[in-house]
């Protein structure tokens, strides 16, 4: 998908600018023509002369030096995507305000394309609440967000700050160029609540949250805006809205007051149907003696949804232990466009694998099986049958 298609590469001072080259070599075996932007710091990490070498073209480093009159204007309206990689803390701090002092973030200003930026820096730096506040701003602007990863740093240092891979960030591109769900809202939840019973101890299940996660990075990577509410978030995915949750209540509450404002809910999370009603203010000892603990229900989050006057296109998961008689009921009950049914006993499709074996069941009963296959490939195959029934306004 990314043959013939202007992409600018930007480049600023990170350490992780070396790979900026092997990225650059990578969109031109892809057939992309690309042309680069760099900071003056970058080229303290790589040389001008590198790059050009690399795709033909020298890279824009100024205002003032270039052969045209206006190099960032006239490079962001030549573009149909923009990359940033790396994106040094400085750099977020630039996009996320606006500050046009070099070349590269006006380039970025002037380019009215999608912009994807893969952030590089110490951990310490990542987690700084100015940079989380500007990866805030950065995500509402509706910019892609790639990474960091976990891994190797400057300096010998190991944690989160590493900036994604080149394939990686070629995978997003590709599927941002060519993604079907751009422009897409879209709210998911995933893994299980903790419902208390002492200060100490809970009633939960053993949800990993696997599918619910797959569910958003596919919809991420086909360029919807996704909000992931879970107890159990994937690493490294900040292009990812994530709001941690941990109690039934708490994950309603979040649910209902943001379902409203997108165009697709998908609630792949396994929510306790009950929870104690009066949970111990102070751990409970053994010898105090068996303790009876009244349950009373939890919230009914999907049915909370399905009531809604203007709710969005609304997919449910049901967990089912044998037959799957129980999730093809809530289909046609429940108010769903979709319901998703597994069977947790069988070998392959339970809690914590990376496989699923689901049946996809429609409001009129209808029920189609699918084979075992990878969450990620479920994903892709619901994303697909989603985006083929449904298009938002």
């Amino acid at each position: 998908m990314l043959a013939g298609r202007r992409i600018i590469l930007g480049v600023s001072g990170g350490v992780a600018a070396y790979k900026a080259a092997y990225l650059a070599r990578r969109l031109l075996e892809s057939e992309a023509r690309v042309r680069c932007v760099m900071t003056e710091s970058a080229q303290k990490f790589i040389g001008a002369q590198t790059l050009a070498a690399i795709t033909g073209d020298h890279p824009i480093v100024g205002f003032f030096d270039e052969a045209e009159v206006s190099p960032h204007t006239e490079l962001g309206q030549w573009a149909d995507a923009m990359v940033i990689a790396p994106a040094t803390a400085a750099t977020l701090a630039r996009l996320a305000n606006g500050l046009s002092d070099n070349a590269l973030v006006a380039t970025a200003l002037a380019a009215d394309v999608p912009l994807i930026v893969a952030p590089a820096m110490h951990t310490e730096m990542w987690n700084k609440p100015a940079t989380q506040r500007n990866i805030e701003t950065l995500r509402t602007d509706e910019v892609i967000l790639v990474g960091p990863a976990a891994g190797a740093l400057a300096g010998g240092d190991v944690g989160p700050g590493r900036m994604a891979e080149p394939e990686e960030i070629l995978s997003m591109l590709d599927a941002t160029l060519s993604g079907d769900l751009r422009g897409w809202r879209v709210l998911i939840t995933a893994g299980g609540t903790r419902e208390a019973i002492d200060p100490v101890r809970y009633i939960g299940n053993r949800s990993s949250g696997k599918m619910g996660n797959a569910m958003a990075v596919e919809a991420a990577c086909r360029g919807a805006q996704v909000t992931l509410i879970t107890s159990a978030p994937p690493p490294g995915r900040s292009e990812i809205e994530i709001v941690s949750v941990e109690s039934a209540q708490e994950m309603a509450e979040v649910v209902w007051s943001r379902a409203g404002d997108v165009d697709v809910a998908i609630l792949a999370a396994a929510v306790a149907d009950f929870r104690p009603k009066s949970p111990e203010a102070g751990k409970m000892r053994r010898a105090d003696g068996v303790a009876e603990i009244e349950l009373e229900s939890t919230p009914d989050i999907l049915a909370g949804i399905a009531a809604m006057e203007a709710r969005p296109y609304l997919v449910g998961f049901a967990a089912e232990t044998g037959s799957l008689d129980g999730a093809l009921r809530k289909a046609t009950s429940k108010g769903v466009d979709l319901l998703v049914g597994n069977d947790v006993m069988k070998a392959g499709s339970g809690f914590a694998t990376d496989t699923n074996e689901v049946t996809v069941f429609t409001p009129d009963g209808d029920a189609e099986p699918w084979p075992q296959l990878s969450k990620s490939e479920v994903a892709k195959r619901l994303w697909d049958r989603i985006a083929d029934a449904y298009s938002p306004e």
